[in-house]
């Protein structure tokens, strides 16, 4: 017990009794510690030159300085200044594949002639590694940041059908300042999937952050940079959509998203291990089952707290975002150039979209999603259609054709019907002599052409006139083109059928009738 160092409420003890007068050997007994330790303390006190008073009126720190000054420096320990220079090489080296802390306690024995026991080596080496991956403490501010990640391990369901255990990938999403959970179990890592599952974490989190973050998974990160990384087309489109931004990790460094880490533990062991008995034979079951795992972890009160994640999340939504109306739909970009056919071709379906006939030869943009298919001339659309899934068929608008093919298709779609709903917009009358003039060939075919120059004759000499040599014409025996043609072009259709004159002969009583003859 002698030279053993003392707290400072002992020390102040033995200067209150010496104080009262008490011999060294009654302290020791009353404090139980060694008679030679009280001694070389009163020394101590001695060699201070301050009273008994004056030392308890010290403070800690001064009264420790005073009955330190005295104390004898420690040797220096050569093999420690030899080894330290080399402990940061050493923690580096065991990160390459089957490096042990034995191997280097070899390697280092061999350069030393006087090396530490490897128990001593691993003792420097180990608080080397503490002092040197200290971490430090973040103050988030609410609505700030959400991170996410991939979990590790995965999943998984059985199908029905074929037996097969399906394995699912599990994405975990969190809130920083809250840490407010999500978790959702993906049928594959594909961007599909995970633009899916981030629409349903900002709808669970009922707002959106300012940022989110990510590691430099291939899904979102198209080329990692430290200082400017590129994300692909499909997540800059997600983050516009919700009014957000993407940020990305330096690689290979998961401290710059610790919280998301530590969420994907804690799913390990109150959702995963709850979970790890029961059989799912489909992933909707599989998302249904961790649902309720993942209400209660976020509402249990949190370690020494007395607050749970979903009590934060609560003042968080004050300043989150508003969602958009509609979810974020995955569209998809791909280049093509125009056809001399005014078409281009989606890729995926094998089909061909009209565009204006003018673009023929430019290179365009196909964005598309299940339902609409956009044609971009740089940032300008020129065409949309509605998504048409048959293969090797044509998607064309009239508009987009030029004049000599509209005439053309317009000859091709010629029938009975298109012609008299042209007729019935100009009259009756112009109707029966439609459907004369087509009832009059065998082949309906052999009339459109008359047809179509009755019909444009409306154009020349309006309805009314037409509609009035139609009337005249039916009180003909032949109805044809020419004879049409010429009533107007004479003019007969402006004067008076002879059922509209006035009778040459005025009514009289004597003038016998038909009733006469019978």
């Amino acid at each position: 017990m002698a030279n053993k160092t003392l707290t400072m409420l002992q020390i102040r003890r033995i200067l209150q009794l010496l104080n009262a007068g008490l011999s060294q050997r009654k302290i020791a007994k009353t404090l139980s510690i060694s008679r030679n330790t009280v001694q070389d303390y009163c020394l101590k006190f001695i060699k201070s030159r301050l009273t008994h008073d004056e030392l308890l009126a010290l403070d800690d720190h001064a009264l420790n300085e005073i009955l330190s000054s005295g104390r004898a420096a420690r040797l220096k320990d050569d093999r420690y200044e030899n080894l330290s220079p080399h402990l940061a090489h050493y923690l580096k080296e065991l990160n390459r594949t089957g490096v042990t802390r034995l191997l280097l306690w070899k390697e280092y024995c061999q350069q030393q002639t006087d090396p530490y026991s490897y128990q001593q080596f691993c003792l420097h080496l180990n608080n080397h590694q503490m002092i040197h991956t200290a971490v430090m403490h973040f103050e988030h501010s609410p609505g700030g940041k959400a991170e996410i990640d991939f979990a590790g391990k995965k999943l998984c369901y059985v199908d029905k059908h074929s037996g097969e255990v399906i394995e699912c990938p599990v994405l975990v999403c969190v809130l920083v300042f809250s840490g407010y959970t999500y978790v959702e179990a993906l049928a594959n890592g594909s961007m599909v999937q995970v633009v899916a599952a981030l629409n349903g974490c900002m709808e669970y989190f009922g707002g959106v952050p300012l940022h989110v973050v990510s590691d430099n998974m291939k899904q979102i990160v198209k080329c990692s940079n430290r200082y400017e990384p590129t994300f692909t087309e499909l997540i800059d489109q997600w983050s516009l959509h919700y009014n957000t931004t993407f940020l990305a990790t330096r690689v290979r460094k998961p401290r710059d998203k610790a919280t998301v880490e530590k969420a994907v533990d804690i799913a390990y062991k109150r959702i995963y291990a709850p979970l790890r008995d029961i059989i799912f034979h489909s992933l909707d079951q599989l998302n249904e089952a961790i649902r309720p795992c993942l209400e209660t972890h976020n509402r249990t009160l949190m370690q020494k707290k007395d607050h749970s994640r979903y009590d934060l999340l609560i003042q968080e939504r004050e300043v989150l975002k508003s969602l958009p109306a509609l979810p974020f739909e995955l569209k998809y970009a791909v280049p093509a150039k125009v056809q001399k056919n005014y078409h281009v071709t989606l890729g995926q379906d094998w089909h061909h979209y009209s565009v204006p006939f003018k673009f023929i030869g430019k290179k365009v943009k196909i964005v598309y999603d299940t339902d609409v298919v956009e044609v971009y001339d740089g940032l300008t659309r020129i065409a949309c259609h509605k998504r048409n899934y048959s293969k090797h068929t044509y998607s064309t608008v009239d508009t987009h054709m030029p004049n000599n093919h509209l005439k053309h298709l317009e000859s091709r779609g010629w029938n009975e019907a298109y012609f008299l709903e042209k007729a019935e917009a100009v009259g009756e009358n112009f109707t029966k002599v439609i459907t004369q003039i087509i009832n009059s060939r065998h082949f309906t075919e052999q009339t459109y052409n008359a047809c179509l120059g009755l019909i444009r004759l409306k154009d020349k000499y309006g309805i009314a006139r037409l509609e009035a040599a139609s009337q005249r014409a039916l009180l003909g025996y032949s109805i044809t083109y020419r004879s049409i043609s010429n009533i107007l072009v004479n003019g007969t259709d402006q004067q008076l059928l002879l059922s509209d004159m006035a009778s040459p002969i005025p009514p009289h009583d004597n003038i016998r009738g038909p009733q006469n003859y019978n």
